[in-house]
């Protein structure tokens, strides 16, 4: 028997949380995260190229493939959360040509289940999400740190830093909007960029180094967990330190293994005593005959 129907997030009740109460948003790149986000009430679930690092061991988001992130958006999926998917859609997919963008994305939707997408950037997006919107795909857009831009940033450097800059992003801002985007992660700049943008637009922004002014936030799952290594950027909190925790609890492991304290005996399985005694007789029966001398 199954059990209540969930009501899943949708995008218009997104839309509809311009202004009031804070959006949650976390990564997710597999069933098991997707879960644990999904339990402790998150409203958008990300399936984040930034698992390319987290996940996958590289150096930046550039490497992930597309193939790779409809894996792994696949697995989140499956997890039937009752958040909002959203896919990130990786570099070089929608960047050529907008019959290349739609087909993509529509890739995280048909295959992948996801309830969206998003992609970096501001003016070069708008045709990309203007054909998204036409076929019927919805998009998050992304301003600010755009991690797919990090060589030509040089790096992962806060943006936004002066006034001529802080406008060039509102306007970017105002331009995603218009062209229909339902909600706008800002990434890696100043709390009074971020405030300005927020009161500019009509939909939601997402922060995530952008300050408290943001209609929501996002972290990284594995950071706010603590499962991941290496320094930190600024905004980063750890609600968990699972790294520690974790590798404490395998040295113990590993420490009843090399003792022979693990498996117990509750921990294995036995004959019945009947078969058990068969096998000790067939045991006896077979051993070699040097062995019985």
């Amino acid at each position: 028997m199954s059990g209540p129907a969930v009501t899943r997030v949708t995008i218009p009740d997104i839309r509809s949380r311009k202004g009031g109460p804070p959006l949650v948003m976390l990564t997710a790149a597999d069933a098991p995260t997707a879960r644990l986000a999904d339990e402790a009430g998150a409203d958008i679930l990300l399936v984040g190229d930034s698992l390319a690092m987290v996940a996958l061991g590289h150096e930046t988001t550039l490497s992930i493939t597309l193939d790779e992130m409809i894996h792994h958006a696949k697995a989140v999926s499956r997890a039937r959360p009752r958040a909002l998917v959203v896919g990130d859609m990786p570099w070089l997919t929608y960047h050529l040509s907008v019959e290349e963008t739609v087909r993509n994305a529509g890739r995280f939707i048909a295959e992948a289940g996801c309830g969206g997408v998003k992609i970096e950037g501001g003016r070069k997006r708008i045709r990309a999400i203007g054909a998204l919107a036409d076929a019927e795909i919805a998009v998050m857009g992304h301003l600010g740190l755009t991690p797919q831009s990090v060589h030509v940033m040089g790096g992962f450097r806060v943006q936004g830093k002066t006034v001529a800059s802080a406008e060039r992003l509102v306007r970017e801002a105002r331009l995603l909007a218009d062209a229909g985007v339902f909600a706008i992660v800002l990434e890696g700049i100043p709390a009074e960029v971020a405030r300005w943008i927020t009161a500019e637009v009509p939909v939601p922004t997402i922060g995530i180094g952008a300050g408290p002014h943001c209609d929501g936030q996002v972290l990284v799952t594995h950071d706010a967990l603590g499962l991941s290594w290496g320094d930190s950027p600024r905004f980063v909190r750890r609600y968990a330190h699972w790294a520690e925790e974790g590798v404490t609890a395998l040295r113990r492991f590993a420490e009843d293994v090399r003792a022979r304290r693990y498996p117990s005996a509750e921990e294995s399985y036995r004959l019945p005593e009947d078969e058990a005694a068969r096998l000790d007789e067939l045991a006896a029966a077979n051993e070699p005959e040097e062995k019985l001398r």
